[in-house]
């Protein structure tokens, strides 16, 4: 007699407790993106349905450059920590082990496993140095403390694109002697490129929604939208955070839903 196998869907009262979960995961969300068209200013009221926050959002000067210097931060952050990403994920994985090999994954993937306020702390105190011996300021702090924060998101999608890839088409490119960096460029990096393409989205989220590390880093003038939206809520919350928050919600989705997309194994 064949043995019937364990499911964990068949255990009583799972889907209670996944209806649970899903409630508590997405009907705040929910109740965020209903009430960023609430004609009234209170939220606790509902009035009609209205655009008006959207509308004040969009002609909010403030919102629009705290909008645009994250689009910058997050662009630049996602290709430079991409960038470093490959270079770590090929080096660890397109060759023989190697004593300490563990220990580089470990350092490339630090990010995550310390409290990100540790990070932002430790980038601060950095930064504050430089600044200090050489007067330099601007953005390019913020881009760097990004980057730093977003190499291990875009190093892992990158790395398992490699290790599932089959080592015969560069073995046969290296047979017709071709050079490394052709067999890199011709080879490699195409069947490679939706990792890559997954690890760029993933780091450019992750720099988009940031708060502690930007918190920490920034100086006068250089709010984020996360950071602005934090210091709006502490003066006063208004639908105007809710239409915001949900144009990032809309951002997200999508580039997520297009990483799903990029990294799910076909059949």
């Amino acid at each position: 007699m064949a043995k019937s196998s364990f499911q964990v869907a068949r255990l009583p009262g799972f889907s209670t407790v996944a209806l649970l979960a899903f409630l508590a995961l997405y009907v705040p969300i929910l109740t965020l993106v209903v009430y960023s068209f609430n004609s009234e200013t209170t939220m606790g009221n509902w009035g009609e349905f209205s655009w008006k926050w959207y509308e004040r959002a969009w002609d909010n000067q403030a919102v629009k450059d705290a909008t645009l210097r994250s689009l910058i931060i997050a662009s630049f952050a996602a290709v430079f920590s991409t960038a470093l990403a490959t270079m770590a994920a090929l080096g660890t994985t397109r060759r023989r082990s190697f004593k300490g090999q563990t220990f580089i994954y470990v350092m490339i993937n630090q990010p995550l496993m310390v409290p990100e306020i540790v990070t932002a702390v430790a980038l601060m105190i950095l930064f504050g140095l430089i600044k200090t011996i050489t007067g330099v300021h601007g953005l390019g702090y913020l881009i760097l403390a990004h980057t730093a924060f977003c190499i291990p998101f875009a190093y892992l999608p990158i790395r398992a694109r490699l290790e599932g890839m089959d080592l015969t088409l560069e073995t046969a490119a290296a047979d017709l002697y071709a050079s490394p960096w052709a067999t890199f460029r011709r080879v490699t990096l195409p069947i490679l490129m939706p990792g890559v393409i997954a690890g760029l989205m993933l780091a450019f989220v992750v720099s988009l929604d940031d708060v502690v590390i930007t918190e920490f880093v920034k100086s006068a003038g250089q709010d984020t939208l996360p950071t602005y939206m934090l210091g709006q809520m502490r003066r006063q919350l208004t639908p105007e955070i809710n239409a915001i928050s949900t144009g990032l919600l809309v951002i997200t989705v999508v580039l997520l839903t297009a990483f799903f997309l990029l990294t799910r194994k076909k059949d």
